[in-house]
């Protein structure tokens, strides 16, 4: 496909319909956990985690997700970790209404998941404020230097590292997400397509995390056309 194509989501807009955008960020909850998303990037920070911490990990693991969403990802992050670690998460969006909806969504997590408007672009914690900082499905959203903005900033605000997962765009891509959200409503309907358009190449993805300094990030493909980028600092 062309290089990436900038459009606006529905979903971002602070008019966002709430019936609508609940229905919208309920599909993407479920799109992340049948097709393994989410198993994926908690795969990543399992192993992120045993390699920071071989003798065993600080109580507790803080993990600041950037752009929550519904929360989905700090939730099965918080069912994963049970029995395993202490992980405390502080979860910020910009958008109301979605943050409204994630800490509805997540009242059996509220004494290890905390909510925060703030704005990617403008995060108010100082550095090494949280052990990982993590961005599913968000970058995309963004021109690229607003990305490179906010993975710097990620990685000056966590001690030990940084995941971002997001789409790859390609003309599969596109077919599979047409075809993925044939019945869904207008709104996921228009996004997910705008996604793809807006979405990277591994190329792209890795000059990217280079210019925010995370020099030497892995990058990995995963099914579904989604790119997850891990960086660790090192020793």
């Amino acid at each position: 496909m062309k290089s990436r194509q900038r459009s606006e989501e529905l979903m971002d807009s602070p008019s966002a319909d709430e019936p609508t955008l609940r229905a919208s960020l309920d599909f993407i909850e479920r799109v992340n956990r049948r097709l393994g998303y989410t198993r994926a990037l908690i795969a990543h920070l399992g192993a992120m985690i045993e390699r920071d911490f071989p003798n065993g990990a600080p109580t507790p693991i803080r993990i600041l997700d950037i752009a929550t969403g519904s929360a989905d990802v700090p939730r099965a992050i918080l069912d994963w970790a049970r029995g395993r670690y202490d992980v405390q998460i502080v979860g910020v969006d910009l958008h109301p209404i979605t943050l409204q909806i994630a800490a509805e969504q997540s009242r059996e997590h509220s004494d290890r998941l905390q909510f925060m408007r703030a704005d990617a672009l403008a995060l108010p914690f100082d550095a090494d404020s949280f052990d990982y900082g993590i961005t599913s499905m968000f970058l995309h959203h963004l021109d690229d230097e607003q990305i490179v903005k906010v993975l710097a900033s990620a990685k000056q605000i966590a001690r030990h590292g940084v995941i971002a997962a997001d789409l790859m765009r390609n003309r599969r891509a596109m077919f599979w997400i047409s075809a993925f959200t044939m019945f869904s409503n207008p709104m996921v309907k228009h996004d997910a397509r705008a996604s793809v358009r807006q979405a990277f190449t591994l190329h792209e993805f890795r000059g990217l995390a280079d210019r925010a300094g995370l020099i030497d990030a892995n990058m990995r493909k995963h099914f579904g056309h989604r790119l997850v980028m891990t960086w660790q600092k090192r020793d």
